[in-house]
């Protein structure tokens, strides 16, 4: 009994916290600078805006989170790799943050066959101390890219 009454409280929680996300989100717009919200009074900021469904960069507190970025021009996983890295670095330190400041990193593999070359680049790029990271091969990644990166930073 006492597992359901807390699986229920916990819900609860979930449920009040999913409906403040929707109003958050709702009252947002893709150009919008800031918004405030409830979690300890930080506030939530489109640092770059992205196509209308999706925010390129968003700040949090002093936390960065940068949207995936491919790789749209002709050339291997090396030249794709090193391309969305140095597209992330300009949007890090456009944001005020850096490479070695990213503390979690997604990358999404068009074809696993290009592990070893992706990671061949990308140990080149954030220093003594990597982030947490976790590397998957999709189905595809859009716009022909051999790779997607997403990062999570701090500013």
């Amino acid at each position: 009994m006492t597992i359901k009454t807390n699986r229920r409280k916990f819900l609860g929680k979930g449920a009040t916290v999913a409906a403040a996300a929707a109003g958050l989100a709702a009252a947002s717009s893709s150009t919008s600078a800031q918004v405030r919200t409830p979690a300890g009074g930080a506030t939530k900021k489109i640092l770059k805006p992205g196509n209308g469904i999706y925010s390129a960069a968003v700040a949090y507190g002093n936390l960065l989170f940068l949207s995936g970025a491919g790789y749209h021009e002709a050339g291997d996983i090396k030249v794709h790799t090193k391309g969305v890295l140095d597209q992330i670095q300009q949007d890090l330190e456009a944001a005020g943050s850096s490479m070695t400041k990213v503390l979690k990193c997604n990358v999404y593999l068009a074809d696993l066959k290009d592990y070893d070359g992706m990671n061949e680049v990308y140990r080149t790029r954030f220093g003594e101390e990597p982030p947490a990271r976790t590397t998957v091969a999709v189905a595809g990644v859009p716009g022909n890219s051999l790779v997607e990166i997403e990062v999570i930073a701090y500013i």
